[in-house]
Protein backbone atom coordinates (compact mmCIF):
# COMPACT_ATOMS: atom_id res chain seq x y z
CA UNK A 1 0.00 0.00 0.00
CA UNK A 2 2.64 2.54 1.09
CA UNK A 3 4.66 1.67 -2.57
CA UNK A 4 1.27 2.52 -4.19
CA UNK A 5 0.92 5.42 -2.56
CA UNK A 6 4.87 6.60 -2.64
CA UNK A 7 4.24 5.66 -6.83
CA UNK A 8 1.12 7.73 -7.04
CA UNK A 9 2.38 10.68 -5.12
CA UNK A 10 5.65 10.64 -7.64
CA UNK A 11 3.64 10.61 -10.56
CA UNK A 12 1.74 13.31 -9.87
CA UNK A 13 5.10 15.11 -8.75
CA UNK A 14 6.52 14.70 -12.21
CA UNK A 15 3.60 15.49 -14.01
CA UNK A 16 3.06 18.67 -12.19
CA UNK A 17 6.85 19.47 -12.70
CA UNK A 18 7.08 18.40 -16.38
CA UNK A 19 3.81 20.43 -17.60
CA UNK A 20 5.19 23.53 -15.30
CA UNK A 21 8.52 23.49 -17.53
CA UNK A 22 9.13 25.92 -20.24
CA UNK A 23 10.95 24.87 -23.27
CA UNK A 24 13.18 28.03 -24.89
CA UNK A 25 14.21 27.67 -28.47
CA UNK A 26 16.86 29.96 -29.77
CA UNK A 27 16.45 31.55 -33.41
CA UNK A 28 19.03 30.25 -35.84
CA UNK A 29 20.39 33.75 -36.96
CA UNK A 30 21.96 32.70 -40.20
CA UNK A 31 19.09 30.99 -41.14
CA UNK A 32 16.42 33.51 -40.01
CA UNK A 33 15.62 36.68 -42.05
CA UNK A 34 13.53 40.19 -41.78
CA UNK A 35 12.68 41.74 -45.13
CA UNK A 36 11.09 45.39 -45.44
CA UNK A 37 9.58 47.31 -47.69
CA UNK A 38 9.37 50.68 -47.56
CA UNK A 39 6.87 53.05 -49.85
CA UNK A 40 7.29 56.56 -50.82
CA UNK A 41 4.85 58.53 -53.70
CA UNK A 42 6.96 57.28 -57.16
CA UNK A 43 7.78 53.65 -55.52
CA UNK A 44 9.21 51.67 -53.07
CA UNK A 45 12.76 50.22 -52.10
CA UNK A 46 12.94 46.68 -51.10
CA UNK A 47 15.98 44.69 -48.28
CA UNK A 48 17.41 42.82 -45.75
CA UNK A 49 18.13 42.94 -42.12
CA UNK A 50 19.75 40.68 -40.16
CA UNK A 51 18.94 39.08 -36.01
CA UNK A 52 21.30 39.38 -33.90
CA UNK A 53 19.75 36.95 -31.52
CA UNK A 54 16.24 36.18 -30.55
CA UNK A 55 14.25 33.02 -28.25
CA UNK A 56 10.97 31.92 -28.36
CA UNK A 57 9.65 30.34 -25.60
CA UNK A 58 7.20 27.52 -25.63
CA UNK A 59 4.97 26.01 -22.46
CA UNK A 60 3.07 22.79 -23.12
CA UNK A 61 4.16 23.32 -26.61
CA UNK A 62 2.29 26.64 -26.83
CA UNK A 63 4.15 29.82 -27.57
CA UNK A 64 4.19 31.95 -24.78
CA UNK A 65 6.88 34.40 -25.11
CA UNK A 66 9.59 35.89 -27.38
CA UNK A 67 12.66 38.27 -27.26
CA UNK A 68 14.61 39.38 -30.18
CA UNK A 69 17.59 41.59 -31.11
CA UNK A 70 18.28 43.07 -34.70
CA UNK A 71 21.49 43.90 -36.05
CA UNK A 72 20.84 47.63 -37.55
CA UNK A 73 24.03 48.13 -38.98
CA UNK A 74 22.90 45.31 -41.64
CA UNK A 75 20.77 47.37 -43.09
CA UNK A 76 20.59 46.32 -46.95
CA UNK A 77 18.83 47.41 -49.86
CA UNK A 78 18.07 44.63 -52.26
CA UNK A 79 16.20 46.01 -55.10
CA UNK A 80 19.06 48.73 -56.37
CA UNK A 81 23.04 48.46 -56.99
CA UNK A 82 25.57 50.31 -57.35
CA UNK A 83 26.14 54.13 -55.88
CA UNK A 84 22.25 54.61 -55.60
CA UNK A 85 22.11 51.48 -53.31
CA UNK A 86 25.45 53.20 -51.67
CA UNK A 87 23.50 56.35 -51.29
CA UNK A 88 20.27 54.44 -49.48
CA UNK A 89 22.26 52.28 -47.38
CA UNK A 90 23.97 54.91 -45.72
CA UNK A 91 21.00 57.11 -45.17
CA UNK A 92 18.90 54.97 -43.54
CA UNK A 93 21.92 53.78 -41.56
CA UNK A 94 22.14 57.78 -40.94
CA UNK A 95 20.22 59.96 -38.08
CA UNK A 96 17.86 60.88 -40.72
CA UNK A 97 16.29 57.43 -40.22
CA UNK A 98 17.97 54.56 -37.86
CA UNK A 99 20.91 56.61 -36.30
CA UNK A 100 23.20 52.92 -36.35
CA UNK A 101 26.11 55.10 -34.66
CA UNK A 102 24.13 55.74 -31.22
CA UNK A 103 21.63 52.87 -31.42
CA UNK A 104 23.45 49.46 -33.06
CA UNK A 105 20.03 47.59 -32.66
CA UNK A 106 16.50 47.28 -32.09
CA UNK A 107 14.67 45.09 -29.94
CA UNK A 108 11.02 43.67 -30.29
CA UNK A 109 10.10 41.59 -26.69
CA UNK A 110 6.28 40.03 -26.67
CA UNK A 111 4.09 41.00 -23.75
CA UNK A 112 1.33 39.04 -24.91
CA UNK A 113 0.26 35.81 -26.68
CA UNK A 114 -3.04 34.06 -27.08
CA UNK A 115 -3.49 31.08 -29.42
CA UNK A 116 -5.79 31.97 -32.35
CA UNK A 117 -6.07 28.73 -34.21
CA UNK A 118 -4.09 25.83 -34.27
CA UNK A 119 -0.05 27.23 -34.52
CA UNK A 120 -1.18 30.41 -35.07
CA UNK A 121 -1.08 32.93 -32.49
CA UNK A 122 -1.97 36.96 -31.42
CA UNK A 123 1.39 38.63 -29.93
CA UNK A 124 1.17 42.28 -28.42
CA UNK A 125 4.70 43.39 -27.96
CA UNK A 126 7.04 46.44 -27.86
CA UNK A 127 9.50 46.81 -30.61
CA UNK A 128 12.64 49.27 -29.69
CA UNK A 129 13.65 51.27 -32.62
CA UNK A 130 16.55 54.25 -31.73
CA UNK A 131 15.66 53.81 -27.63
CA UNK A 132 12.06 54.23 -28.13
CA UNK A 133 9.50 51.89 -27.12
CA UNK A 134 5.98 51.63 -29.36
CA UNK A 135 3.26 48.67 -29.20
CA UNK A 136 3.08 46.77 -31.81
CA UNK A 137 0.78 43.63 -32.48
CA UNK A 138 0.54 40.90 -35.34
CA UNK A 139 -0.38 37.57 -35.96
CA UNK A 140 2.46 34.70 -36.12
CA UNK A 141 2.27 31.23 -37.34
CA UNK A 142 4.21 28.10 -36.57
CA UNK A 143 5.23 25.19 -38.21
CA UNK A 144 7.50 22.58 -36.51
CA UNK A 145 10.75 24.67 -36.30
CA UNK A 146 9.89 27.64 -37.95
CA UNK A 147 7.63 30.88 -37.93
CA UNK A 148 6.23 33.66 -39.53
CA UNK A 149 4.61 37.11 -39.60
CA UNK A 150 4.53 39.92 -41.48
CA UNK A 151 3.54 43.47 -39.83
CA UNK A 152 3.68 46.94 -40.64
CA UNK A 153 5.89 49.47 -38.46
CA UNK A 154 4.71 53.69 -38.14
CA UNK A 155 8.44 54.63 -38.05
CA UNK A 156 6.97 58.37 -36.76
CA UNK A 157 6.67 56.58 -33.62
CA UNK A 158 10.03 56.00 -33.50
CA UNK A 159 10.91 59.70 -34.27
CA UNK A 160 11.51 58.83 -37.56
CA UNK A 161 10.22 61.65 -39.84
CA UNK A 162 12.41 62.53 -42.20
CA UNK A 163 10.33 62.98 -45.88
CA UNK A 164 6.92 62.29 -43.56
CA UNK A 165 4.45 64.26 -45.64
CA UNK A 166 2.40 64.01 -41.95
CA UNK A 167 5.39 66.43 -40.50
CA UNK A 168 6.70 68.36 -43.67
CA UNK A 169 4.14 70.26 -46.63
CA UNK A 170 5.39 70.91 -49.80
CA UNK A 171 7.25 67.23 -50.78
CA UNK A 172 4.62 66.15 -52.92
CA UNK A 173 6.18 63.44 -55.16
CA UNK A 174 9.31 62.92 -52.36
CA UNK A 175 7.28 61.80 -49.87
CA UNK A 176 7.79 58.65 -47.97
CA UNK A 177 5.14 56.82 -46.11
CA UNK A 178 5.52 56.52 -42.76
CA UNK A 179 4.71 52.93 -42.26
CA UNK A 180 6.89 50.56 -43.56
CA UNK A 181 6.42 46.41 -44.11
CA UNK A 182 7.48 43.60 -42.48
CA UNK A 183 8.20 40.51 -43.18
CA UNK A 184 9.82 38.09 -40.45
CA UNK A 185 10.70 34.04 -41.19
CA UNK A 186 12.36 32.51 -38.03
CA UNK A 187 14.27 29.24 -38.18
CA UNK A 188 14.93 27.23 -34.48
Amino acid sequence: MKTRILTLVALFVFATVSTAVAQDKKINVKESKVTWTGYKVLGQHEGTIDFKDGTLEFKDGKLVNGTFTIDMSTINTTDISGGGKENLDGHLKSDDFFGVAKHPTATLSFRKVVETDDNVYRVAADLTIKGIKSPVAFNIELESNSAETKFKVDRTKYGIKYGSASFFDGLKDKAINDEFDLQVELKF
